[in-house]
């Protein structure tokens, strides 16, 4: 095992071509969302990322958010995926003026379905997908370290993608 394996870098079990699992979680708010309420409609951007209001998700998410401009002109939406609470979810949005969604994954299941690897086995992973109208998978990005890599990135990949 690499350093690239326990920081992310190495590939995780979902990858392009592949059908994203749909999901239904909550929102900070307790409402449900679900993938399929975007298919045929936006292009969507899942990241996954260990907790809120820590220093590299912190920094990510409000990357994500300086961005988010860009995503909804090229037709995306963005939807960060944590086990935190709705409630910590709300103020971690709050604090940090983020415009997109937050789902709660308690007890990890859509982190699971996506077959999202955990760093240094214990560490929830970074990992971020980008998913077409379709529910295709066409970009995944692992990694732990660099955590604002994760918006050029998807921004490239639906620019390539013409979504």
């Amino acid at each position: 095992m690499g350093l690239l394996d326990l920081f992310g870098g190495g590939s995780p079990g979902l990858t392009v071509g592949e059908k994203a699992p749909d999901f239904e979680l909550p929102d900070r708010n307790g409402n449900p969302v679900r993938l399929q309420d975007f298919r045929g409609k936006k292009a969507v951007v899942l990241y996954f990322y260990p907790k809120d209001d820590t220093p590299g998700c912190t920094k990510e998410s409000c990357a994500f958010r300086d961005s988010y401009e860009e995503f909804r002109d090229i037709g995306a939406e963005v939807i960060g995926v944590s086990s935190d609470s709705e409630e910590s979810h709300r103020k971690f949005t709050e604090k940090y003026k983020l415009p997109f969604i937050l789902l709660s994954d308690k007890g990890g299941k859509l982190r699971k379905a996506y077959k999202v690897p955990a760093s240094l086995g214990v560490l929830p992973g970074r990992v971020t997908f980008v998913i077409d109208k379709d529910g295709t998978v066409r970009h995944v990005f692992n990694s732990q370290l660099k955590a604002t890599q994760h918006i050029p990135e998807a921004l490239e990949t639906l620019r390539r993608l013409g979504k």
